[in-house]
């Protein structure tokens, strides 16, 4: 088995090997807050698909919808049924004990779920015509972090203290 890290401490360099989803899928990159996430996907086995005469769906957007908690995919075409899969960073989206929500075309849908230490798949059957997939977790990026927390906890703890003081006063 071969690593997947390599450490050179004589010229202190690091490498990474990517991983089978990153040579055998497309990319799709989510900008968020000035910062990028890989959105990796496929069809079918992506490998089997490179050799298929069958045509492919045509992705043509991604985004994170922050009010609803959701990883929003558009297709131009959907040209039969067809077998399409998701990798998502759990930075990204992710959902308690894995449990997500799928639908497409605003009908709610099974899926197929794989977790990887980082990132879960989740693979699902685009039907023909099928234009908008929604996949809603229970947090998306950007959340409240601990500091943004700790910020609103001050500002309250403040207020309160700031009105309890003026009652003494009156």
């Amino acid at each position: 088995m071969f690593p997947t890290n390599v450490y050179a401490e004589h010229i202190e360099a690091f490498a990474q090997y990517p991983d089978i989803v990153q040579l055998s899928s497309e990319k799709f990159t989510i900008t968020v807050d000035d910062d990028s996430y890989d959105m990796y996907y496929g069809y079918h086995g992506s490998l089997d698909s490179m050799t298929s005469d069958e045509p492919q769906p045509k992705l043509s957007f991604m985004t994170i919808n922050q009010e609803r908690k959701s990883l929003e995919i558009t297709f131009d075409e959907v040209l039969s049924n067809s077998v399409f899969w998701v990798r998502m960073p759990d930075e990204v989206i992710s959902a308690e004990k894995g449990h997500f929500q799928l639908f497409i075309d605003g009908i709610e849908t099974r899926y197929d779920l794989t977790k990887f230490p980082n990132a879960y798949a989740l693979g699902m059957i685009i039907p023909k015509g099928g234009e908008h997939i929604e996949i809603v977790g229970t947090t998306v990026i950007p959340e409240f972090g601990t500091i943004a927390m700790m910020v609103l906890a001050i500002a309250i703890i403040s207020i309160v203290a700031v009105t309890a003081k003026s009652r003494v006063l009156i």
